[in-house]
Formats: C-alpha cells, structure tokens, sequence
C-alpha cells in the first residue's frame, strides 16, 4: 500500500522539470515548513480544476464561457492572433502592441507526440475566423512544430480567403550582431524590410 507521502511525491512529479527528487523535496518543505501553504495550494488546485474551462471564442482558460479578453469592446475584430499556450498571449499582451483579439492553440502540431488538427481545436478557428473576416496573425514559436503549425494554418485559412501574415523573426532590440547566432542573423537578412525615409 502507498503511503500518503509517496502519494503526494508522486503526484508533484507531474509538474513539467519536476524529477523524483525535486518532488521529495517540495514535498517534504511543505509538510516540514508550511502546512498552511500546503492547504492553500490544494485549495486553490482544487477551486481551478472545478471551475477552469476553456472559453468557447479564443480557447484560453477562463471561468466564465466568454473570456473578458473575448467581451472587451475596446479591442480590434479585425485581428486575430493565434498563439500555442496561454502564457504567449501573456507575453503579447505585456508588450502592449497588439488591441485585437486571440486565438489559444494549447499545443501545436507533433505527429511524433499524437498531436495533430483534431488536438489542435482547429475546427473551433476555423469556425472563430469565418465569424468575422480579418488579419490572422500566426504567432507560434520559432520552432520546427511552430513553424510547421505555422504552415498548416496559413493554408487552411488561405484556402477561405483569409489574410494571414507571420510574426517576424530577427534580432532582439538592443543585440548586438557579433552576438547573434547565425541562424538568427540569417533570418534578420531574409527579412528584411524597406526603410521609410
């Protein structure tokens, strides 16, 4: 029989970096340290698993059906961004450059891993952009599943004639080119852009 010990080690581990010993010792400081956080966090596990859904327009977690993102007036129905998890739309919204709406993969295409459209909620995008015709801007990260996603998306919604543009690539604000990596760098030149006098 498992003890409640190894039942609570055991189910830490599910956190994503989290290996058997990193769960003992997380473990062991909130049985040892901080009984009242320890409750606290299986509370709060508890009140999110109950009552975290998706919202049924950008597919990021919300508690009510229509995220506030979602019901807001102020943003522009003419954009929408699409974006792998829920902390990307974060970082886009903290850059406070962007006023359209999104659209929340949570994931991106791997064949290798089973995650293909159906995973993807692709269905639900597709019916999202045909509500309203727009810019669908693909802001999947810079990797061989991002670029790949990136891909399948922009000739699925091509075919519905949609306009769908990339977020660029290139050099980070305030980088310096002897210290770029040459793939970055290449990019950067692919892509390049008129400069406006």
């Amino acid at each position: 029989m498992i003890s409640r010990l190894d039942e609570l080690i055991s189910a830490l581990r599910c956190l994503p970096g989290v290996g058997p010993r990193s769960a003992q010792r997380m473990a062991y400081h909130l049985l040892q340290r901080d009984r009242a956080g320890a409750l606290a966090l299986a509370r709060a596990l508890e009140g999110a698993t109950a009552n975290i859904r998706h919202c049924s327009k950008c597919n990021n977690f919300s508690e009510v059906d229509i995220s506030a993102l979602c019901s807001s007036a102020k943003r522009d129905s003419g954009l929408l961004c699409v974006v792998e998890m829920p902390a990307d739309l974060l970082m886009i919204e903290q850059s406070q450059c962007y006023r359209g709406f999104y659209f929340v993969l949570m994931g991106r295409l791997s064949p290798l891993d089973g995650i293909g459209a159906k995973e993807l909620h692709l269905d639900r995008l597709v019916r999202r952009v045909s509500e309203h015709p727009c810019e669908v801007i693909l802001a999947t990260n810079f990797t061989v599943e991002g670029d790949a996603t990136a891909h399948y998306l922009a000739t699925l919604l091509q075919a519905q004639g949609v306009r769908v543009t990339r977020i660029a690539r290139g050099l980070p604000v305030g980088g310096e080119l002897e210290q770029v990596d040459s793939g970055t760098l290449a990019q950067a030149v692919l892509e390049r852009r008129e400069v406006s006098a």
